[in-house]
């Protein structure tokens, strides 16, 4: 037993275990998420319990507290949301849903049941097609199966406190609306896992329908895995994708031992539900079967009926879906990489709500296209890019600037006006940097008072003295240069760069001089006068 436990320490802090070809991995996911419509499933309280982490108990009303006599009222907007994901899934609405009672009893969810669609969801038969160019996987394609859809109520929040022997409950959650859905158990490695997830959350940010993020539980995947089609195992508790990931590895490792240690039988005994600690999986409980549940029709809620003119007016009223945003943004004229592709096309909330995928994108086609328009010949494709995910997402990342705030000043027009002062060589890019910064700066102090209007970066570039020199002073530019190159405390590094061994160290002095000249000097300028006093060679 002690050597089986220290084999399953050594896989659990390996970052990725072997697939092994005689040992087949089977994965099904279900995959819980919160839908952000204005109000929740049954009740007219609002929707935004995470926004009232420090109110505990603050958006529940009388239904979502159970108090007897309270009947549930459903709310229209998650039938719509829900219509949007089965339509991008391509799966089939059901005519005819209905809500039924799951009966179970925790402190978390006061009714002793919870309403869901167990014999008739929502939506079935549905698919998610995956790419080996776009999604990293090992096939060229691959099409998962998604079983059904189904809407249902979540639960409220236990809070735990050991050290006072306390169980605190918050209701801000109960009752928020929740779509499940459930894939067939198709993944055959990790990959997969990763890839469907990662476009799962950009299809639901795509719809605007939620965040999708793990992190703030606004979507809670459980994994279901099997070796040898051996009985499954359903992992719970996962945080984040490098923890569903870890999960899955070490659950494997331990099925393979276990075969591997003729202790197969083991394996065929009822499926369980197991958590992950982060190193390791732990067994919580034999997994339940339907009738432990008693599901029931719910009395109290009348059937979904949802008709084919519905469907077909949400089916053409869905913006494009993250494939088509991708293959757009990779291609002419934007030409952008894969990996710049996916943080302008799918953008999280998760950054503190600072920006998202509906302000972002919009932002960066339409700074492009003027900057193309205006550029000409001239234009440099990597610049908007650059800019705008480097330089102007950074800054709003170190400052807290919230992104709706910044486009009120930094309109489209306004920022490509900006990249052709460059381009045209009327400020350096330091100089940008600074001034972009400082811009951004003055936004965060005026806080709640930020006006309407667009900047004017050309007055501010005259104003504060950053427009680059053209005419520069060789004599004044060699004395610079030369008090740059005396000051450096490092003989043996400038005795380096002269003989050429360290040929790249130059632009550690094109640096300094660039810091002193406040970026107004082009740094080619530099280089030649650090190289003519050097009398460098190479």
């Amino acid at each position: 037993m002690l050597r089986y436990r220290s084999a399953l320490k050594v896989w659990g802090s390996r970052k990725y275990s072997v697939l092994l070809p005689e040992f087949k991995l089977k994965c099904g996911l279900e995959i819980h998420t919160q839908l952000c419509t204005k109000n929740k499933l049954f009740s007219l309280s609002t929707n935004d319990a995470f926004a009232a982490a420090d109110k505990p108990n603050y958006h529940a009303s009388y239904f979502d507290v159970s108090l007897p006599g309270s009947q549930p009222k459903l709310n229209y907007e998650a039938i719509l949301f829900a219509t949007k994901l089965a339509v991008a899934l391509n799966c089939q609405v059901s005519p005819v849903s209905q809500f039924d009672r799951k009966h179970y009893f925790y402190g978390d969810q006061p009714l002793g049941y919870q309403i869901t669609q167990h014999f008739a969801p929502f939506a079935k038969n549905g698919y998610l097609e995956l790419s080996k160019d776009l999604d990293g996987i090992d096939q060229e394609h691959r099409k998962i199966e998604i079983m059904q859809l189904q809407i249902e109520q979540d639960t409220g929040k236990s809070i735990y406190r050991d050290n006072e022997k306390l169980s605190l409950i918050d209701l801000n959650r109960s009752n928020v609306p929740l779509i499940e859905m459930v894939t067939h158990p198709q993944f055959t490695d990790w990959k997969e896992v990763r890839a469907f997830i990662k476009k799962y959350q950009a299809l639901l940010r795509s719809l605007g329908i939620s965040t999708g993020d793990l992190e703030t539980g606004a979507m809670r995947v459980d994994v279901n895995v099997s070796v040898n089609d051996n009985a499954r195992v359903e992992l719970k508790n996962l945080p984040n994708t490098s923890s569903i990931l870890k999960a899955i590895q070490f659950e494997y490792d331990r099925h393979v031992h276990i075969i591997k240690e003729g202790n197969q039988h083991k394996l065929l005994a009822q499926t369980e539900t197991r958590s992950w600690n982060g190193y390791s999986t732990a067994r919580l409980r034999g997994k339940e079967t339907s009738i432990d549940y008693r599901y029931m029709p719910d009395p109290e809620i009348p059937v979904v009926k949802v008709s084919q003119e519905l469907i077909s007016t949400v089916a053409q009223s869905i913006p494009a879906l993250p494939d088509a945003i991708l293959r757009k943004l990779i291609s002419q004229p934007f030409n952008l990489s894969l990996k710049d592709a996916k943080i302008l096309a799918f953008a999280s909330n998760g950054h503190g709500e600072l920006y998202s995928q509906a302000e972002l994108l919009p932002f960066y086609i339409k700074t492009f296209e003027n900057y193309q328009e205006k550029a000409g010949k001239r234009v440099e494709t990597k610049l908007p890019t650059s800019w705008i995910i480097h330089e102007l997402l950074g800054n709003i990342n170190k400052l807290s600037l919230p992104f709706s705030d910044v486009i009120k000043v930094l309109t489209p027009t306004s920022f490509s006006e900006f990249l052709i002062l460059m381009t045209e060589g009327k400020i350096s890019r330091p100089s940008a940097k600074l001034l972009l910064f400082h811009i951004l700066k003055d936004l965060q102090q005026r806080q709640d008072k930020v006006p309407h209007q667009s900047i004017d970066f050309q007055s501010l570039i005259k104003e504060y003295g950053l427009n680059e020199l053209k005419n520069v002073d060789q004599e004044e530019l060699d004395e610079l240069c030369s008090s740059i190159i005396k000051e450096v405390d490092n003989p043996a590094l400038i005795e380096a760069i002269k003989t050429g061994q360290k040929r790249n160290s130059i632009k550690f002095l094109v640096g300094q001089g660039m810091r002193l000249s406040q970026g107004r000097i082009k740094p080619q300028l530099f280089e030649k006068t650090f190289k003519k006093l050097l009398r460098v060679d190479w």
